[in-house]
């Protein structure tokens, strides 16, 4: 990203501004990219999570409270604070929450039951659809509060 300013600052010294103006645009997707895996990150955790309860159908206050967080920084990640709205809209929510349910349930296997079961076995004791559908509303419900 540093060699990326550099550059922009010579375009513009230079008077290069379709170079300067290529350059905001890369630097503005690099940036949107960071956002998108930081609220993936936090998607896994909270798919890990709610994958746990739902196999185990318990919870514990640590798992709750693992929730609870991945939910609020899922939210503060997303919002874009200045021009409003947010980075990922529900259908993209949608797609990330799909993109990261692999992984999850593959951490999540080594976590619940004390990791007795394979995630092919624990995707067998969950309902993925409704895990989805759930981890989506509280994400919603969330970022509206």
């Amino acid at each position: 990203m540093l060699d990326e300013l550099d550059a922009l600052r010579q375009a513009i010294q230079s008077g290069d501004y379709a170079q300067a103006l290529a350059l905001i645009d890369e630097l503005d997707e690099m940036s949107r990219d960071d956002k998108i895996n930081k609220i993936a990150s936090y998607m896994r955790v909270l798919l890990i999570h709610l994958i746990k309860q739902a196999a185990e159908k318990r919870t514990t206050r640590s798992w709750t409270s693992s929730v609870k967080i991945a939910l609020s920084q899922i939210a503060k990640s997303n919002k874009r604070r200045k021009s409003g709205g947010y980075y990922l809209d529900d259908d993209s929510l949608v797609l990330a929450l799909a993109e990261t349910w692999p992984d999850a349930l593959e951490l999540a296997a080594l976590e619940a039951f004390e990791g007795m079961y394979t995630a092919l076995q624990l995707a067998a004791l969950v309902q993925r659809d409704e895990l989805l559908a759930s981890a989506l509303a509280q994400i919603k419900h969330t970022q509206q509060a």
